[in-house]
C-alpha cells in the first residue's frame, strides 16, 4: 500500500541532498576543502570562525550532518513500514552511502586532498542522491499503480538502451570529478561528454518516436533533451571560465558559478536517466516477451 508520508520525507531528502551537492561543488570551486584542517572538529571547535574559504567548508559540514540524520530516519521508516523486502534493503543502502560519504569526507581533509579519495568523495555523492531520488520513485503513488504493459518490439530495445545511457553518465560523472580535482586531464572527460550525449539523443529519440502517446516516456524524453541541451551549454562556458580564471590568484566569481552549476547539472543528467531507466521498466515489456506477444496475436489471427 502506498504511504505518501514516506513518499513525502523521501521527496524532502532527495532536494536535502541537492543543496548538498551544491555546497560541496562550492567548496571544491572555491578552493575552500583545506580551509578547515581537521575533522571532525573545526580548529578543534564545533563553531569555528566564519572567515574566508571556511564558511564554504563548515556550511558543507552542516548539510552533511542533516543529511545523515534524515537518512537515518528514512532508513528506519522504511524498515518498519516497508512490505517489500527490497526496499528495506534500500534504505540500508542508502545509509551505508551517508556512512561511507563521510568516512571519505573525512579521509579526504586527513589525506590533504588525493586525488583518488576525493574524486571517490564527489562520485558517491552523485551515486547517494541518486538511491535517494530512486526511493522516491519506489514510494510514489504512480509506481504502485497498475499499468499496462507496452510493447517494443524494435531494435535496440529501449531497456537495454536506458540502461547504457544512465550508465555512461555514471562515468561520465567519474571523470568530471577526477578532472575537477585534478586526477588527470579533461581529455577523457570531453570523449566521455560525446558519447553521454549520442546516448541521450538515441535514447530520448527512440522513447518519443515508439511511445508518441505515453506521457510519462514522453516527458523523458523531453527532459532528457533539455538537460543535455543545458549541460552542454555549462560545459563550455565552465571551461571557459577556469581558462580565464587561470590568471587571477583566486577562483572568480563567473568560475564558481558556471562550475558549481555545471556540476549539478550533472547530478540532475544522472537522476533523470535513473528515473527513466526505472519508468521504462515499469511500463516497458522485455523485447523478449514483445516478440512472443506479436507472434501470440499473429497466430490466433490465422
Amino acid at each position: 500500500m502506498h504511504n505518501p508520508s514516506i513518499h513525502r520525507y523521501a521527496l524532502v531528502t532527495a532536494c536535502c541532498t541537492f543543496l548538498l551537492l551544491i555546497a560541496g561543488a562550492l567548496v571544491t570551486s572555491n578552493d575552500a576543502g583545506l580551509s578547515i584542517p581537521d575533522w571532525p572538529l573545526a580548529y578543534g571547535s564545533l563553531t569555528p570562525p566564519m572567515v574566508g574559504g571556511i564558511r564554504y567548508e563548515f556550511t558543507h559540514r552542516v548539510i552533511a550532518t542533516c543529511i545523515g540524520i534524515l537518512t537515518i530516519g528514512l532508513a528506519v521508516w522504511l524498515w518498519r513500514s516497508e512490505k517489500r523486502g527490497w526496499m528495506r534493503w534500500m534504505g540500508v543502502a542508502a545509509l551505508g552511502g551517508v556512512i561511507a560519504q563521510g568516512i571519505l569526507g573525512g579521509m579526504t581533509v586527513r589525506m590533504f586532498q588525493p586525488p583518488p579519495v576525493s574524486t571517490a568523495h564527489a562520485t558517491l555523492a552523485q551515486l547517494f542522491f541518486s538511491t535517494v531520488v530512486a526511493i522516491a520513485v519506489f514510494t510514489s503513488p504512480w509506481w504502485s499503480r497498475e499499468h499496462l504493459a507496452l510493447e517494443d518490439p524494435k531494435s535496440p530495445s529501449v531497456r537495454p538502451l536506458v540502461v547504457s545511457t544512465a550508465v555512461a553518465v555514471f562515468l561520465q560523472l567519474i571523470l568530471g570529478a577526477a578532472f575537477r580535482h585534478k586526477a588527470f586531464g579533461i581529455i577523457p572527460h570531453l570523449i566521455g561528454a560525446v558519447i553521454v550525449t549520442m546516448l541521450i539523443f538515441m535514447t530520448a529519440g527512440a522513447l518519443k518516436r515508439r511511445f508518441p502517446h505515453v506521457p510519462e516516456l514522453r516527458g523523458c524524453a523531453k527532459i532528457l533533451h533539455i538537460l543535455i541541451g543545458v549541460q552542454l551549454l555549462l560545459g563550455g562556458g565552465a571551461y571557459w571560465s577556469r581558462m580565464y580564471a587561470a590568471q587571477f590568484p583566486q577562483p572568480i566569481a563567473i568560475m564558481v558559478a558556471l562550475t558549481v552549476i555545471h556540476t549539478v547539472t550533472g547530478a540532475l543528467v544522472l537522476a533523470a536517466t535513473l528515473v527513466t531507466s526505472l519508468i521504462v521498466f515499469r511500463l516497458v515489456s522485455p523485447a523478449k516477451l514483445a516478440g512472443e506477444s506479436i507472434r501470440n496475436r499473429e497466430q490466433v489471427a490465422q
